[in-house]
């Protein structure tokens, strides 16, 4: 009897090892995604967007997951109120219209501590297949509120125009550089 009691502990041994996926949702307050975009070429223009969710999943053990990420258009912020209220119009973001930039991932290759993330970017309607390079991804227990957590740093670029936002080209630049910080608290 105890070999089989035995037995049957080894035989399930190999699945109690086995690594879950893991599901986190991004926490809005510790989760930024900026821009980067070229003033006229005499500078450089930077914002970001207040308002963001998401979903993130981690198989490690088979080194997959996905990415959800919705960024509330009408959150946009450069620091200056008619430069910003010119963004949310039809000119540029047409929030009225299309209230919401989404980000959902077709293919997730972790590696380490990094990860290379295939997905499609919409914005104002238009979709096209962006790649996230994410460049730290750093997980463990918050100190402060002792929850699990995982960082992530991960960065892209697109041409707005792909996505049909062309005022003031050529004088504003073509070429968006995003990033996002985000932390994502495990379910």
């Amino acid at each position: 009897m105890r070999k089989l009691v035995l037995l049957g502990m080894l035989a399930t041994a190999p699945l109690m090892a086995t690594a879950a996926p893991e599901f986190f949702t991004l926490d809005p307050t510790h989760t930024y995604p900026h821009f980067s975009i070229s003033h006229l070429g005499f500078s450089t223009l930077y914002g970001r967007f207040d308002q963001s969710s998401g979903k993130v999943m981690m198989d490690k053990e088979n080194k997959t997951g996905s990415v959800e990420v919705k960024i509330a258009a009408v959150s946009v912020s450069t620091g200056f109120q008619k430069r910003d209220d010119h963004l949310r119009s039809a000119d540029f973001l047409n929030v009225t219209e299309f209230p919401d930039i989404v980000y959902k991932s077709t293919k997730v290759a972790l590696k380490d501590k990094e990860a290379t993330v295939e997905g499609n970017l919409t914005i104002m309607g238009v979709t096209k297949p962006v790649t996230l390079h994410v460049s730290a991804i750093s997980c463990g227990e918050n100190p402060m509120n002792k929850k699990y957590i995982c960082g992530f740093k991960a960065d892209a670029k697109i041409k707005r125009s792909d996505f049909g936002v062309k005022y003031g080209l050529p004088a504003v630049g073509d070429d968006l550089d995003l990033w996002f910080e985000a932390e994502g608290v495990r379910d």
